[in-house]
């Protein structure tokens, strides 16, 4: 007789924000939207490692449009839990961007510092546009200038991780979106 296990993650979550289908229908509804903005341009996604990889995988099944996508990795958090300010590039690029619209997927938007210095690189590169799509924002954190055209919801300034966002590099695997508890990362 099979027995489920727990889930060792399960204790260190406060609340739930987001099920799996609150997820869902966020990203089909975004889907939908870049279906229909981006349905005679030639599209480019562009996954932020790691914490979108998640989110692009489900946003690019919800566009009905032709589309290519690439893989950036960049690191300006270390296992911290605010922005150090100084952005690396850990993994550039490989389409070259001219003729491209470009829509830059990121899990979540706060500080804005890292988008502004990807978005100032790769607005030299020659795409004939780009707009930043994220799942959650958070602009009360904002400290760059920087919005998103398409917004899956805005967050309250908690600590939150699951479906691709962690703490050091755990929890992204929870299949939902919730609070870590303040005393799992010293808050």
């Amino acid at each position: 007789m099979a027995q489920k296990t727990e889930n060792m993650m399960e204790k260190d979550i406060q609340e739930v924000l987001f099920s799996e289908e609150q997820l869902q229908e966020i990203v089909e509804r975004i889907g939908r939207q870049i279906s229909e903005d981006y349905r005679d341009k030639k599209l480019l996604m562009v996954s932020i490692l790691k914490g979108s990889v998640v989110f692009m995988a489900d946003l690019m099944r919800a566009i009905t449009i032709p589309c290519r996508i690439d893989f950036m990795a960049v690191s300006s958090y270390g296992s911290g839990t605010k922005t150090s300010g100084v952005v690396k590039i850990i993994k550039d690029l490989d389409i070259p961007l001219e003729g491209y619209d470009l829509l830059l997927v990121e899990d979540i938007l706060d500080s804005g510092m890292t988008l502004s210095y990807i978005m100032e690189i790769l607005q030299s590169r020659g795409p004939r546009s780009i707009r930043i799509c994220t799942l959650f924002d958070k602009p009360e954190r904002r400290q760059a200038e920087v919005d998103a055209t398409y917004v899956g919801t805005q967050v309250p300034d908690a600590f939150i991780v699951g479906y691709g966002l962690d703490y050091d590099e755990k929890y992204r695997n929870l299949p939902y979106v919730g609070v870590l508890k303040p005393q799992v990362y010293g808050g």
